[in-house]
């Protein structure tokens, strides 16, 4: 007979694999690939939260609790976001993209991996004050049904209205930023048009496939939270789902350079991850 483990951090390795097992397993949900370091940190973070001592406990509830895993995937998905985050990538996609969309009767953008919003409602300011908004579909996903409630209320704090106002400006923004919000208390609301054109729906980049063919995906600041093999498997997803001479975004730390599609692209802008497909 094989001797248990004993060493803690071991333990911990093993209940986390068959967490992530049964979250698979039971909801579809795919998190086997991502990095496990940063994963298994928010698991123990939310296993605190829910007054638990072991992970398998955790996993007993999360099995058994649909509002223990609603909570759990909302800790799981990263929302390190902000409106118009890295302006330059923004000024860029102006003065870069949104000439060649222009070109376009019907433009489709997928924004994959959109958590609560905050990219969405920039990329569509930016497309009403570039006369493209009406013309265009935008399809915000995300893995978790709960970010994406948030993303569609379009409520965030007040309190970073300052940086976001700073950040529009600096991306090219040519209105009074205010103009785009509505604001109550101690949150804003943005307008109700800027989600006239987007559709929000659930779509895990780890098991679902392509839905449509588009002209724009965005996929920032996502993948740098999976493995090799499962970024090898989305970057071959979003080239599938990108029609020819089509805009592919990353984020400012991520690269295409190793991935399985790198050739197929050329890079419209040194510095901000923006390419347009040409094979």
């Amino acid at each position: 007979m094989s001797e248990l483990p004993t060493d803690k951090s071991e333990l911990e390795d093993i209940e986390t694999s068959l967490l992530l097992e049964g979250l698979y397993r039971c909801y579809g949900f795919d998190f086997r690939d991502y990095s496990r370091a940063s994963l298994k940190r928010r698991i123990m973070e939310r296993m605190r939260a829910e007054k638990l001592e072991t992970i398998s406990a955790f996993q007993n509830r999360v099995l058994h609790d649909a509002a223990c895993l609603e909570r759990l995937m909302l800790g799981l998905s990263v929302h390190a976001t902000a409106m118009f985050r890295d302006p330059s990538f923004y000024l860029t996609f102006r003065k870069k993209v949104v000439p060649l969309l222009k070109t376009y009767p019907t433009v489709q953008i997928w924004l994959a991996g959109c958590s609560t919003g905050e990219e969405v409602y920039s990329l569509a300011i930016l497309l009403q004050e570039e006369r493209l908004y009406e013309k265009s579909r935008i399809y915000a996903t995300d893995i978790s049904q709960a970010v994406l409630r948030r993303a569609r209320d379009g409520i965030f704090p007040i309190a970073v209205m300052r940086d976001y106002t700073n950040n529009y400006h600096k991306a090219g923004g040519t209105n009074e930023f205010s103009d785009y919000y509505t604001a109550s208390y101690d949150s804003v609301i943005f307008n109700s048009a800027l989600k006239s054109n987007v559709v929000f729906s659930e779509h895990n980049l780890a098991t679902d496939g392509s839905f449509n063919e588009f002209q724009v995906i965005l996929c920032r600041n996502v993948m740098i939270y999976f493995n090799k093999h499962l970024q090898a498997r989305v970057h071959n997803l979003l080239y599938d789902s990108l029609g020819m001479f089509g805009v592919f975004g990353l984020g400012n730390k991520e690269s295409l350079k190793f991935t399985p599609r790198a050739e197929f692209y050329e890079n419209l802008n040194g510095n901000d991850k923006l390419y347009r497909k040409v094979r």
